[in-house]
């Protein structure tokens, strides 16, 4: 163990002396500016396979570019599709949140679960609970230590259980959510590098993060019953500990006001059923060849979808727990909740002028497409193909990424932080080589959570240790850090196995999304027309809404 803790103290020094995200992404802007000018002197350039296009790197020092920072500068922002992407679905959690329905519905979840299944219901109940955002953290893992305290076992395996659902599960769900449209909107500029006419589907990582669920419920059960709580032993009784959190029954109101908001949820499924399959259907492209093509409309309506889903079934409930009294409430609601989205809105407005900065300089591109030649050069394919790379490498490199999230996520814990800065790279790359954006980005989710659970930066752990300190005085640090270690080895090897699997088997991401990209046929050559570069994939979208946190955790 002293070698473990010397890492994992390590770890937490070195990762105490990075700057904030929001500076991080500064300095990289300054970094990336110096990196310009060098490129464009030096005359680096590379062909677009896809378009034929001639792409010189572009100094952003240059007077169009400084033009362009200054008098675009709003407009990068609001065209940052992630931002309100977010932000339309937090105006709606945020009131599913305030008026308790999360906490209720998390209680009522795991209260009642057999004293055989209470590991799996727990972990089970933390990955689903990854929508309510920070009420998992406040709610679910104190409450699963009391149960498991209750149920005379060990309330720190609970706690770890719970933790290890709730963050080390946090990409993971069985329906997309408020994180699918942070990352996923991230994806799309990217992807529009080498594919201008690119467009996200919200659901594309559906079936992926479904069945990451179904794989780390049961192997998060084996870790927790098998290794961590026969490592506790035992827990011996303290004066003061919460037992009784897990005895107190829901009340009347808290009852009444789940039935309502069951209702509220049937009603806005069925309005989405109506507008799909009703005559003349505004939301089925009655002209598509596919039905996922004709389904395009309905998933690009999906952050309404959620936003309608929270927002009436947390009304619903606040009219008969008694937690909303009049319209003002729901309005004081709302505004909350963009008040704790400030932060994020600080780091969104750093990340969109890197993201748009990075396209202008052709940086971006050029990377990309020189990464893509050799890759398909170390897998003997012939310099210039277009034909993608086998099977075998795919699994390969796809794991080394889920690897990578992962230890870049022990020091830097925003997942939007991340991908902002790797996304504009990886994306456009793979896809080159024949492996489309939405396999990337799961590849970059499965690595990104898996060790959220043993870095003290994430922003949630001293909350966590405290918890535990309720149930055994002495608990610390690297005590919370070595409960949490057997969670992260199995989830990060078994997940990058997984994902490494289903991009070799090509199986379905999500509705109408595959693990293979078919670029494009060619264009013929041509020289770029602005001297300045491609115009940055950021712009407003016209046909929705424009985006940790993401949840103000990540």
């Amino acid at each position: 163990m002293g070698i473990g803790n010397m890492l994992l103290n390590g770890v937490e020094k070195v990762g105490n002396r990075l700057p904030d995200p929001v500076f991080i992404f500064v300095w990289l802007i300054v970094g990336l500016m110096a990196i310009s000018v060098f490129g464009a002197s030096a005359g680096w350039s590379a062909v677009n396979p896809v378009t034929n296009e001639a792409i010189v790197a572009q100094s952003l020092f240059a007077s169009e570019n400084l033009r362009r920072l200054f008098e675009e500068m709003p407009r990068t922002l609001t065209g940052f599709a992630p931002l309100g992407y977010v932000l339309v679905v937090m105006l709606g959690a945020g009131v599913a949140e305030r008026t308790g329905l999360f906490s209720s519905a998390m209680k009522a979840a795991v209260r009642k679960a057999p004293v055989a299944l209470l590991t799996p219901v727990v972990i089970f109940t933390g990955i689903v609970a990854n929508h309510a955002a920070d009420a998992a953290y406040v709610v679910l893992i104190p409450l699963a230590a009391a149960l498991f305290a209750a149920a005379g076992r060990n309330p720190i395996a609970g706690l770890a259980a719970g933790f290890a659902g709730v963050s080390g599960g946090f990409s993971a769900n069985i329906l997309p959510g408020q994180l699918d449209a942070l990352l996923l909107g991230l994806t799309e500029p990217a992807a529009q590098i080498i594919d201008p006419s690119f467009s996200i589907n919200l659901a594309g990582n559906w079936y992926f993060i479904s069945a990451m669920t179904l794989l780390f419920v049961p192997l998060g059960w084996w870790v927790t019953d098998k290794i961590v709580e026969p490592r506790l032993g035992p827990w011996q009784p303290i004066e003061g500990a919460p037992i009784q959190e897990a005895e107190a029954p829901l009340e009347k109101r808290e009852i009444r006001g789940l039935w309502a908001a069951g209702l509220a949820a049937l009603l806005v499924v069925g309005l989405m059923a109506w507008l799909v399959l009703s005559p003349n259907a505004p939301l089925y492209d009655t002209t598509a060849e596919t039905t996922p093509g004709a389904l395009q409309p309905f998933f690009h309506s999906l952050v309404a979808a959620f936003f309608l889903l929270f927002l009436l079934t947390g009304v619903a409930y606040g009219v008969m727990a008694g937690t909303v009294k009049n319209h003002r409430d729901i309005v004081r609601m709302t505004s909350q909740a963009m008040s704790d989205m400030g932060p994020y809105i600080v780091l969104a407005f750093v990340a969109a002028h890197f993201v748009a900065l990075f396209n202008w300089s052709n940086l971006g591109a050029i990377m990309a497409i020189m990464g893509a030649e050799q890759i398909r050069l170390l897998s003997g394919i012939e310099p210039g193909s277009t034909d993608p790379i086998g099977a075998g490498q795919i699994f390969m490199i796809l794991m080394l990424i889920v690897f990578v999230a992962g230890f870049i996520n022990i020091f830097v814990g925003s997942a939007s932080a991340k991908w902002a800065f790797l996304a504009p790279i990886l994306v456009p790359m793979l896809m080159l080589v024949g492996v489309s954006p939405y396999m990337t980005t799961a590849a970059y989710r499965m690595g990104d959570s898996t060790t959220n659970i043993i870095t003290p930066l994430m922003v949630y752990f001293p909350l966590v240790l405290t918890f535990a300190q309720r149930w055994v005085r002495d608990f610390g640090l690297g005590s919370l850090m070595a409960v949490m270690l057997p969670y992260t080895i199995v989830f990060s090897i078994v997940g990058a196995i997984m994902t490494g699997l289903w991009a070799a088997a090509g199986l379905a991401l999500g509705p109408g999304e595959g693990v293979q990209y078919t670029a494009p046929a060619p264009a013929e050559a041509v020289q770029p027309a602005n001297p300045v570069g491609p115009a940055a994939p950021v712009e407003p979208a016209t046909d929705g809404p424009l985006e940790p946190a993401a949840p103000p955790a990540r």
